[in-house]
């Protein structure tokens, strides 16, 4: 499947990613957001704050639905199974916490699975909840507007990157217009989509994106026949590389001073987590870090020279990240290869965080100032 993009860069009409809410929420009303991608099933609830929200409860569990997706393009009836296992404590959860207004989404393994419309089907009547199938344009405007806070105000091009499980979103943003103390709320309006209304307001200009149809699960299922392990690494780097050729900065940007990447997804939480040597996962230390090129293939080096079996031993890397670890180093060092940098952005927030920003946006529920 080829990448997905506009026609014209920033040329695509896009919804919004919530329809004004009929009724004005009450003071104090939680929201949920969930994000069922090819490999995890994730959500939080949480209670506007300021110009932020407050998280109330929490969820995230390795489902693995895009299991197999590659050879049979159908999700399996054991990735089902266990995915709506994980839904039923999403809604027991929901309910628990009173909340009515939520966003359910899922992205990749539903986009491609020619079963899709069964699985929903079937979620919903088993557990109640509706999940809706949201098409890369719109992950790609949910991952940009949860990076936001993490914006330099002398940032003048940013790129953000969201690693998903089966599909990686590229977005190029110009804020060179922007006034400098306006640069994070200006992407946080990206929420209405990426092409802007007429405003008085600068804005800021989405000068390209991509949906790049390979993540870290199918990115590692294309390339499971190589046997030996730093040549199938290379051979991912250098492919999702080739992917790269449709995107309009992959030719006519060079990075500079100026340049920013904030790259989102559990391999860059997880490449930034080795580089620290943390012991224990801490967000608090791990989120909002900037990380050098260098870093970043330190870090990388040491995964190759651990093997497959030192690194399901380490513990930097966790169980659940270690079949995936290099597919998702592959994608981030070709970032790297591209756009080498020194600002490097390491986001520990995605998809869940940009869809209750932009619900509570459009409820006009968050207060305007400095993040």
């Amino acid at each position: 499947m080829a990448p997905q993009r506009p026609k014209g860069a920033g040329a695509l009409e896009q919804k919004t990613a919530l329809s004004p809410a009929p009724v004005p929420p009450r003071s104090g009303e939680l929201y949920a957001a969930l994000d069922l991608g090819t490999n995890s099933c994730r959500m939080l609830i949480a209670q506007p704050k300021g110009n932020g929200f407050h998280v109330v409860d929490s969820f995230s569990k390795s489902v693995q639905l895009g299991a197999g997706l590659e050879k049979t393009g159908r999700l399996s009836r054991g990735s089902m199974t266990r995915t709506i296992q994980a839904l039923r404590i999403c809604q027991q959860k929901l309910r628990r916490n009173k909340v009515r207004r939520m966003r359910l989404v899922a992205t990749e393994a539903c986009r491609r699975a020619l079963n899709a419309d069964e699985f929903i089907k079937r979620a919903h009547r088993e557990t109640g909840l509706r999940l809706d199938i949201i098409e890369p344009q719109e992950e790609a405007q949910l991952a940009v507007i949860s990076c936001a806070p993490l914006v330099g105000r002398s940032t003048e091009n940013l790129l953000v990157v969201d690693i998903g499980g089966g599909s990686t979103e590229l977005v190029w943003i110009d804020l060179t217009d922007v006034p400098r103390n306006d640069r994070p709320q200006s992407i946080m309006r990206l929420h209405s989509g990426f092409k802007q209304v007429v405003s008085e307001l600068p804005a800021a200009r989405v000068v390209d994106w991509i949906s790049v149809p390979l993540g870290v699960a199918t990115l590692r299922d294309q390339f499971n026949d190589v046997e030996d392990d730093a040549a199938r690494f290379a051979l991912m780097s250098w492919f999702f590389e080739e992917n790269l050729a449709d995107f309009t900065p992959y030719h006519d940007t060079q990075p500079h001073e100026k340049f920013q990447i904030v790259g989102t997804s559990g391999t860059v939480t997880t490449v930034a987590a080795s580089h620290l040597g943390l012991k224990r996962y801490d967000r608090t230390k791990v989120d909002g870090l900037h990380m050098t090129t260098e870093q970043i293939d330190r870090v990388i080096r040491s995964y190759l020279a651990l093997g497959p079996a030192g690194r399901r031993a380490d513990p930097r890397i966790g169980q659940d990240r270690q079949a995936l670890i290099m597919s998702g180093a592959a994608i981030l060092q070709a970032l790297m290869r591209c756009w080498p940098t020194d600002r490097l952005s390491v986001a520990d927030r995605g998809l869940r965080e940009g869809l209750l920003y932009a619900q509570m946006s459009a409820d006009g529920v968050l207060e305007d100032g400095d993040f």
